[in-house]
């Protein structure tokens, strides 16, 4: 048996009937970047997000900008980043000119260690950016404890998590700016590249706005800097369609979730991954982890299962902190040993909505057959 990590071909079949139109409307009306197919969707999102405005923009990495950007981060600030994250969180703060601070991850969430921040606090310090990792919320309300202690700025970073739920509330909103990712494999992925930026902030939104376009609200007159991230026509129209069974597809992937954890819970040489009693996780990744043997033990899984047709991925097998391209911040192995810790050990199964029981078992029975061997 085949068990793909991801399989967007089944998902395009599945709604195939009304991408076409979408995208074909697109191509007739000429309307290629932005236009009313973009402004549609972003109102929907925003809706489905219970935020004030969203922003389409052309990739997650272009609104991880935009987040920290549109809040006056700059040269001479520092932006407190998990190290534990996909590298394009930090290039939020590296690309406004700004110094990422790398901190821990909890053992359970994954997510930023509300404990280990006010360590990493100085008096450059000007933000925190909280990642809703793997489709799980962060912890919210103690990271806003520091935030507002501090006087700080909260950005969500939600790239893994549309919709998903922190306290009965969606994420997107519980902070002055956040950014979602609509990658081809997420959870709702584009065609292609895009992004979101959503705020509560009337002001931001404003400056939301021009700062997508090249630092204009009228076409040739340029107020301020900005950029070109504005979101392309397709993209929208693709997002548009998509939106309307996003509840559906995460519905879908708690399911493969349950059936994971039913299976293999009681498993000694795997911890299966926590949701959270705050959260309600969307499972962008269900990440499991080695309990004992590192990484080795876990390459040799991740091999095994590929023999037998099962493909799995590594998020994220170097921590932050341990990237060469941040090697002059001066971070050593053994700095934040719960990330290194789940580098080594974390292997993420396949999760798509699409998976069906028969499939989860296969892969579950491989596992275990590994492990008894």
């Amino acid at each position: 048996m085949q068990v793909p990590f991801l399989d967007l071909k089944v998902q395009y079949q599945s709604i195939k009937n009304e991408i076409n139109p979408a995208i074909q409307s697109i191509l007739d009306n000429t309307s290629f970047v932005l236009g009313k197919a973009v402004a549609d969707f972003e109102s929907d999102f925003a809706k489905a997000h219970n935020v004030k405005h969203c922003f389409g923009v052309s990739s997650g990495t272009d609104g991880n900008h935009l987040a920290s950007w549109v809040l006056g981060i700059g040269f001479g600030d520092e932006v407190i980043v998990p190290a534990n994250t996909f590298i394009a969180t930090a290039w939020g703060a590296t690309l406004c000119g700004a110094k990422p601070v790398f901190v821990d991850c909890e053992k359970d969430s994954y997510n930023l260690d509300p404990q280990k921040i006010p360590e990493a606090i100085t008096s450059k310090t000007k933000a925190i950016v909280a990642v809703h990792l793997y489709g799980q919320p962060a912890d919210i309300d103690n990271i806003s404890e520091v935030v507002k202690k501090n006087n700080l700025f909260l950005i969500e970073d939600c790239a893994q998590a549309h919709i998903a739920e922190y306290k009965g509330k969606k994420v997107g909103g519980l902070s002055n700016t956040a950014c979602f990712s609509f990658y081809p494999g997420k959870n709702l992925g584009a065609y292609g590249e895009g992004g979101a930026v959503t705020t509560n902030d009337d002001s931001a939104a404003e400056k939301l706005k021009v700062l997508r376009d090249h630092g204009a609200l009228k076409k040739y007159h340029h107020d301020s800097l900005g950029h070109n991230y504005r979101m392309e026509g397709i993209q929208g129209a693709v997002l548009g369609v998509k939106l309307r069974y996003l509840n559906k597809w995460t519905d879908a992937r708690r399911r493969v979730a349950s059936k994971y954890r039913e299976i293999l819970g009681n498993h000694e040489q795997i911890i299966l991954p926590k949701e959270m009693p705050y959260a309600k996780h969307v499972y962008h990744l269900f990440v499991i982890q080695i309990a004992k043997g590192g990484s080795e033990k876990r390459d040799k899984l991740a091999s095994f299962l590929n023999e037998n047709g099962i493909s799995t991925g590594l998020h994220y097998p170097i921590p932050l902190h341990l990237q060469k391209c941040f090697s002059d911040l001066g971070y050593k192995k053994g700095d934040f040993p719960v990330s290194e810790r789940l580098a080594d050990n974390g292997l993420s199964l396949p999760m798509y909505p699409e998976l069906s029981d028969i499939q989860i078992e296969y892969v579950c029975e491989k596992i275990k057959h590994f492990f008894d061997k």
